[in-house]
């Protein structure tokens, strides 16, 4: 039986109706208390929660929530399993299709209006904690958030020691996967050799170095670092210090072979289908398209080496996680809480897993033998060495962008690397206006 969990310190407050934007005419959450003891009176505690606010409830519950276009079909049928499991409660439950990384940018248009349970990337945690966006997870029904996720979802959805949103995933980072007809696993060693391989197979390897995401793989791979700095809004980004130009000509290096690529990630998958590129820098979400076309041939290792200034350096990359959250002015916080419970429980993380292969932050479900024989997790659980987590400012993309575009041209106006970087760092690191 799964431990279900009640926290004490939200206990008296669902009890007084006082959660943040909590209760109206015909809808109330409501919970218990539960005395410290057993889990055996932990978990009545928790069931005693959830009949409470079923108990408190009266009329219909309204609820919208925001998930991925693609992951419409598999939220749809998760909350359908929700309302069936609650079938004593009559629900409205209207689903939006938001992109996770544009999530925080409309939800701060306007908090208030903003859907009651919302998915989002974890970069974007730091700035909806700010604007009072997003509910604490104070209070756990069916399971213990914060004890059966990995600890690193778990770190990626709090801020200051408080957890603020329900972990989904544990796979926002990005690897290499490849055709292994074409290349050895020695050859995905290094950039270099696949390079070579790619040529006599008269195939390309792709990478969209042209956005910022991945065009810090070069750099802090190098150990030219970027930070967040404490103020939460502005970057430290040291690219244009020693070393930086050398890490430009290697980029600039590497698409002269004609082998290297600059592609995004729509037409990546439209390569992969057409069978012009062999390998490709990307993210679970386009592993099942690698899959389909190279089939038993499909393969995903960590980022290989590159050559900077005659010497190999492994790429680094961005690791993050998809995380749920509860907007703190909903008319029914308690619902709200337990459905995102529900969004992101093991099982549905399995289901997910086993839907649309992304990798699960739920400890049990992503240390299953399925989920560790998926290469795509094997090489991100490889790459992870070589990660760090997302914290950026604002103002890091459009510059970074800018530079990465310019290197995959070619540098086609003869700029000088350094000064190409100091224009770089230069908007990274601009102060950002609070007013």
């Amino acid at each position: 039986m799964r431990k279900k969990v009640l926290s004490l310190t939200l206990v008296a407050a669902m009890m007084a109706g006082c959660l943040a934007g909590c209760g109206n005419a015909d809808s109330k959450d409501e919970g218990t208390t539960a005395a410290a003891g057993d889990s055996t009176t932990q978990a009545a505690a928790s069931d005693d929660a959830i009949q409470n606010l079923i108990d408190a409830t009266t009329g219909t519950v309204d609820l919208s929530v925001w998930a991925s276009e693609e992951d419409q079909d598999l939220t749809t049928q998760v909350i359908e399993e929700f309302k069936k499991k609650y079938s004593d409660v009559d629900f409205n439950i209207t689903l939006g299709a938001e992109s996770e990384s544009k999530t925080k940018d409309d939800i701060l248009v306007d908090v208030e209006a903003a859907p009651d349970v919302f998915a989002f990337a974890d970069d974007q945690i730091n700035e909806l904690v700010k604007a009072g966006a997003l509910q604490p997870v104070q209070a756990t029904y069916t399971f213990d958030v914060a004890n059966e996720n990995v600890a690193a979802s778990v770190e990626a959805a709090s801020v200051d020691g408080t957890l603020y949103a329900y972990p989904m995933t544990a796979d926002n980072g990005y690897f290499m996967f490849y055709d292994s007809s074409v290349f050895t696993e020695d050859d995905v060693q290094s950039l270099d050799a696949m390079i070579e391989a790619a040529k006599k197979a008269n195939k390309k390897i792709a990478m969209n170095v042209s956005d910022a995401w991945y065009v810090y793989s070069f750099f802090q791979g190098a150990g030219l670092d970027l930070t967040l700095n404490d103020d939460g809004l502005t970057n430290t980004c040291t690219w244009n210090q020693a070393g930086g130009t050398d890490v430009a000509q290697a980029i600039l290096d590497l698409f002269k072979t004609g082998a290297f690529v600059d592609m995004d990630d729509p037409t990546q998958a439209t390569a992969i289908a057409e069978g012009t590129i062999c390998a490709a820098v990307n993210g679970t979400w386009r592993a099942a398209d690698a899959q389909a076309a190279w089939g038993e041939n499909y393969a995903a290792a960590k980022l290989p080496t590159y050559t900077v200034a005659g010497k190999q350096v492994q790429m680094a990359s961005f690791s993050g996680c998809k995380l749920v959250g509860v907007n703190p002015h909903s008319k029914n916080v308690g619902w709200s809480m337990l459905l995102a419970e529900y969004l992101t429980s093991e099982d549905t993380q399995v289901t997910r897993f086993k839907q649309r292969g992304l990798g699960p932050s739920n400890i049990n479900a992503s240390e299953s033998e399925e989920v560790k024989a998926d290469p795509a997790i094997s090489a991100l659980a490889a790459q992870a060495a070589y990660a760090t987590p997302q914290r950026v400012g604002g103002n890091y993309w459009t510059p970074a962008e800018t530079l990465g575009s310019i290197l995959a041209q070619g540098n086609p106006d003869g700029t000088d690397l350094q000064k190409l970087l100091d224009n770089a760092v230069e908007g990274i690191e601009a102060p950002v206006s609070q007013e």
